[in-house]
């Protein structure tokens, strides 16, 4: 089993605050060159419009009542399985009270199970807005990226502000499309390595994959000259 290497805490910080701020940036170009590129959202952007109190962030709960919240966002390219992504997450006891906020940062793609665009689904278009997250306010958005459902499977490693970062496996799940019965509930699951607990109760929180295409560009043909003759003959006359 492969694993990320241990990076130094500030630098993943600042690292997942860069890489979240470029990430959709430079999706666009991304989009041109491989028609199974995902842009994804995980309880950010224009997710957490207001009127959705339950959006943002999502939450992942383990049988002893403890809870991890995520938010995040990044892009997947499922044939050569890479993925950039980042976010930030907090851990909280049963009781609601703190106990560890960091980042998470996407080491791996592991799988993508695609469920199909959602029914009736239209490109979305324009800018994606929400919340401040990693003080962003507004996320950019490719013209034209189709609400599609899928599970995507990420191997992360998760940065805390103070402590010792760890390895994790982080679901991800959005229920649009033909949705298996068995994961018809949207949202996230973790995995923490060494953790006897697996935080595998989806609540609350939105998650929505976006497929990009690559723009066509139809070739415009030119009507071709006539050669010019080589002579001219003088008009006759009679």
């Amino acid at each position: 089993m492969s694993r990320l290497k241990p990076f130094p805490v500030p630098a993943s910080v600042g690292v997942a605050l860069t890489c979240l701020a470029i990430l959709l940036c430079a999706s666009p170009l991304a989009a041109q060159n491989n028609d199974n590129n995902l842009l994804f959202l995980l309880a950010s952007g224009f997710l957490c419009d207001p009127g959705e109190s339950s959006a943002c962030p999502a939450t992942a709960k383990s049988n002893q009542g403890d809870s991890y919240e995520m938010s995040g966002a990044g892009t997947l390219e499922v044939q050569s399985k890479s993925v950039r992504a980042a976010g930030t997450y907090t851990h909280r006891f049963p009781s609601g009270n703190v106990l560890e906020t960091g980042v998470w940062l996407a080491g791996e793609l592991l799988s993508f199970n695609s469920y199909g665009a959602a029914p009736n689904a239209r490109p979305r278009q324009g800018w994606a807005s929400g919340p401040a997250l990693f003080a962003l306010k507004r996320l950019p958005m490719p013209s034209g990226p189709v609400p599609t459902g899928g599970l995507a499977v990420l191997r992360i490693r998760l940065v805390p502000l103070q402590g010792r970062s760890r390895n994790a496996v982080l679901q991800v799940n959005c229920a649009l499309g033909d949705v298996p019965r068995e994961r018809s509930v949207e949202g996230l699951r973790l995995s923490i390595e060494g953790n006897a607990n697996d935080f595998s109760e989806e609540g609350s929180g939105r998650v929505m994959f976006l497929l990009t295409r690559p723009e066509v560009s139809a070739a415009v043909k030119t009507p071709q000259q006539e050669p010019a003759p080589d002579s001219v003959e003088p008009p006759s006359t009679q």
